[in-house]
């Protein structure tokens, strides 16, 4: 299957709506490598609109005036109190995902006025940023996610001299936890400097004790490696599982250690499974786009699964972008007649992309702009520039609490395989990223019916195969309440999981993992459409891992077992090339 897009063969994506200045796009890719690839005039279009309409609303100026007059009173009567009664009552809580001043040491004086005086700061400053009339929705939440990077920054967490815990742990060590810090910032620099990957990770290697799932690499084409996992049982479920992972990541994160290693999972519950291994991309793939991705991609690994397990339908699995494309592949099948899906789940992936999160701060036409220069200039996006976009989502804990602890307390962060493979990044071809973007992120074109494969659009309400859909609580890359739209976007069976943890760590929430919990409901189709806060508080929370939900959905629907295929199908067309994990997984 070839989709089609708006733009000619060959042409990149930025040169759309004609062939940009050659000069302008090299002044703003060499502005993007200084400022991160952050567009400053998006930033400064934010302000501005936020001050003027602040400057000319002396109603929310007074109202900031009063909560600032009645913050200094109650912080004084605080600190009055907390100099005679250490344990008197806090002025202000912490928001509950804020552990920044948890530990015992910031109740003593004056660390606890110091942190208390910062968290009324911190409120009044969301009270100044939001709320002004006038500013425009997208304005409003750069403005507060800058005010918030910014105070993230100035701490007193941040600081030796007003951090107890800081101070306490120079005492106690004589001063050597600072000079441990100070070596851990100087390794970590020259392995910045050198182009390194980060300590901890030479730990760890693929093929080795990362992706050790036995398996071959079936299938190759200049963009993927299909990969066929050995049985683990004697008798297979009779529909094969394909998993789509998302390019902007390496496979393996559904391949990890032996213990939370999805695949091995499901290879032990009696399924044949195949995944995609994305190419790393580089500058020889800077044309590559959306409907390169489809073809080469989705489709070409379903016929090979197909051919490899005839006459079987599949079970198609997507994780993050990985599942936004397999439900335009499912939606172009419906509508052309093609019945190979036997079911379809999607992990943590978006078909709406209205409200896509604080992700979308990094989205809009001044910043594509700045991207699509770089991009233009370097065939790519690198993924450290994306990693950086994503750790400033959560900067609080992946930034600076991070920084605390490993330069200031002196102490090395655990390394596991998580985040040997979050450390291993993925490059993004020009001409797709820029059409993912302008056409999901910008158009919403999937969600409104305008994305178009093969010259016609598709629409999601086309696919009658049952969905099993999961969202994580605390996903800054695809909310869950976004993740919950393809209730409104389709009209067959849904089942819906919503689990404990993040984007990563939600997903790869393995049975026995501890404090793991999740709620699974399942909607019929043509039943009554249920609002994501309503469907949250009715479904009761289950301990533990939703594999096992997940798997017995899978295993209820299967139409019998069967001997497994044999590796690359019967007649060898698909003849196995190479072990897993291949030679994709393991380009830098």
């Amino acid at each position: 299957m070839a989709g089609t897009t708006s733009i000619a063969a060959g042409e990149p994506a930025a040169v759309e709506r004609g062939r940009p200045d050659a000069l302008d796009s090299l002044a703003h890719a060499a502005l993007a490598r200084v400022t991160g690839g952050l567009s400053p005039a998006a930033g400064l279009l934010a302000w501005y609109d936020w001050a003027i309409h602040l400057a000319t609303s002396p109603g929310k100026q007074r109202s900031l005036l009063d909560k600032a007059l009645r913050q200094q009173q109650r912080l004084a009567q605080y600190a009055l109190r907390a100099a005679v009664m250490p344990d008197c009552p806090a002025c202000i809580e912490p928001l509950a995902q804020d552990r920044r001043f948890a530990d015992p040491a910031w109740q003593r004086w004056p660390f606890n006025v110091v942190h208390q005086a910062f968290l009324l700061q911190q409120q009044w400053w969301h009270n100044a940023t939001t709320g002004v009339r006038g500013v425009s929705r997208h304005h409003e939440d750069l403005v507060t996610f800058g005010g918030r990077q910014l105070l993230d920054m100035w701490s007193p967490a941040n600081f030796p001299w007003t951090n107890p815990e800081v101070l306490d742990a120079i005492a106690a060590s004589g001063g050597a936890s600072l000079w441990r810090g100070a070596l851990n910032f100087a390794e970590d620099l020259r392995r910045t400097l050198l182009d390194e990957t980060p300590t901890g990770t030479d730990g760890f290697e693929v093929g080795r004790n990362l992706a050790t799932t036995p398996g071959k690499v079936v299938y190759r084409n200049r963009l993927i490696e299909l990969i066929q996992y050995a049985p683990a049982t004697p008798e297979v479920h009779a529909e094969p599982v394909l998993i789509v992972p998302s390019w902007i990541m390496k496979y393996y994160i559904l391949d990890l250690s032996p213990h939370d290693s999805m695949v091995k999972y499901l290879v032990g519950q009696g399924h044949t499974v195949f995944i995609v291994s994305w190419k790393n991309p580089g500058r020889a793939e800077r044309d590559l786009g959306m409907d390169d991705y489809l073809r080469l991609g989705v489709m070409d690994a379903l016929d090979a699964v197909t051919s490899i397990v005839p006459g079987r339908k599949v079970d198609a699995v997507g994780y993050c972008l990985g599942g936004t494309l397999l439900a335009i592949a499912a939606a172009a099948m419906a509508r052309d007649g093609d019945e190979r899906l036997h079911g379809m789940t999607l992990m943590a992936a978006e078909t709406d992309f209205r409200e896509s999160g604080e992700l979308s701060l990094f989205i809009d036409e001044s910043q594509l702009a700045w991207l699509e220069a770089i991009m233009w200039d370097q065939g790519y996006l690198e993924g450290r520039q994306m990693a950086g976009a994503f750790q400033l989502l959560n900067s609080r804990d992946l930034v600076w609490s991070r920084r605390v602890r490993e330069y200031l307390l002196g102490e090395r962060e655990t390394f596991n395989d998580l985040m040997a493979w979050n450390a291993d990044t993925t490059r993004m071809p020009f001409r797709m990223h820029s059409e993912y973007l302008r056409r999901l992120y910008l158009g919403n074109d999937l969600a409104e019916g305008r994305y178009r494969v093969d010259g016609r659009p598709v629409v999601l309400a086309d696919i009658r195969v049952p969905i099993f859909a999961i969202g994580t609580v605390r996903d800054h890359v695809a909310p869950w309440q976004s993740v919950y739209k393809i209730h409104l976007l389709s009209d067959t069976e849904v089942s819906f999981v919503l689990t404990s943890g993040g984007h990563n760590a939600g997903v790869v929430s393995e049975p026995g993992h501890p404090g793991r919990s999740f709620q699974v409901g399942t909607r019929a189709a043509g039943e009554r459409y249920v609002d994501p806060q309503r469907w949250r508080a009715d479904m009761p929370v289950r301990e533990g891992s939703w594999w096992p939900a997940w798997q017995d959905w899978l295993a209820r629907r299967s139409s019998g077992r069967m001997a497994p295929p044999p590796m690359g199908g019967a007649q060898g067309a698909y003849a196995p090339i190479a072990d897993a994990p291949g030679t994709y997984a393991r380009e830098r």
